[in-house]
């Protein structure tokens, strides 16, 4: 179908880039991150402006934090933008001429892994990103699984422990809470407040403080040795690996692609999640047992995901 352009909307900054059918970003083009929603879409507009000069683009795919329907038009809801039933595809379409699709980011991501990345070669996948908070997609049958109104795989609003900790959707207990960057965090600085004299490597990359622990700081420690970041790796891991457990009784599928920051560590999240996988699966020992991969496409996921879903059939003919 030819050249589209995908759009990913950070925290920070809005990029747009032109992907070609094999998933090869050939320009890209950044705008900052506005803070009211309509400048929002101007700067979606001016980014894909940017990107297509020179090519000839046949559409757009926008990955969206939040709440996409099934016609891949509006966002319902979105957290970190104040978008309520937001007519994202009409209004970007008007001030760029071409055809555009809505898609939420971790949807996006997980079909840039199964098209392009980790997830070649598999039928069945789940993806989960840990990141800030926790995401994912479902890919069953070759296809991206939206649910019937478009927004299911919102896996970090599982509510893993009943009346738990508080979380940003207003719920409690919700799996992104035990297992996501915030929750990795949170670990850290418990540990290092209860035995300081356990984290002595953790607290000197920081400010010497519980409270001036970042995640960066985690994974260096941990790679160090020390005690609570790995400790803290271990728990994350924990849980994360039980809800993948979870999802293989409902998913069934023959691998889960793990993105997001976290991801990054490798082998230092990545073994920890599979051990608890393992031990949480249902029948594990007598079952066969999907893969737990690390995803291969980093922060270019999204974009990319989102151009090649904009080549995608509407999914509600």
């Amino acid at each position: 179908m030819g050249l589209t352009i995908g759009v990913d909307i950070g925290g920070t900054k809005i990029a747009a880039g032109v992907v070609d059918e094999e998933g090869n970003i050939l320009s890209t083009f950044k705008v900052p991150t506005p803070t009211t929603p309509e400048a929002i879409v101007d700067a979606i507009a001016s980014a894909v402006e940017g990107a297509r000069a020179g090519h000839e683009i046949v559409g757009v795919g926008i990955g969206a934090a939040g709440y996409v329907n099934r016609q891949r038009s509006t966002v319902y809801f979105a957290p970190n933008i104040d978008w309520r039933q937001e007519p994202l595809k009409e209004k970007v379409e008007a001030r760029v001429g071409l055809p555009v699709v809505v898609e939420n980011d971790a949807n996006a991501a997980a079909w840039g892994e199964y098209r392009f990345g980790a997830g070649k070669g598999h039928r069945n996948v789940i993806c989960i990103t840990l990141g800030t908070g926790l995401g994912g997609g479902i890919i069953i049958g070759n296809k991206l699984r939206r649910g019937h109104f478009g927004v299911a795989a919102e896996f970090g609003h599982i509510r893993m422990v009943p009346d738990g900790l508080l979380c940003g959707c207003g719920s409690q207990g919700c799996w992104e809470q035990y297992a996501s960057g915030r929750a990795l965090v949170r670990y850290a600085k418990q540990r290092a407040n209860a035995t300081p004299e356990r984290a002595e490597v953790l607290l000197a990359l920081g400010d010497g403080t519980p409270d001036g622990i970042e995640g960066k700081h985690i994974s260096m420690a941990a790679r160090q040795g020390c005690p609570v970041a790995v400790d803290s790796y271990r728990e994350l891991a924990r849980w994360a690996g039980a809800g993948l457990a979870d999802l293989a009784s409902l998913f069934d599928p023959s691998a889960f692609i793990v993105g997001g920051g976290l991801s990054d560590e490798g082998d230092l999240v990545l073994d920890p999640i599979r051990k608890s996988y393992k031990r949480w699966l249902v029948g594990g020992n007598w079952r066969p047992v999907a893969d737990v991969i690390a995803a291969q496409l980093g922060n270019k996921a999204g974009l990319v995901g989102a151009a090649d879903l904009a080549r995608e059939p509407d999914p509600v003919m």
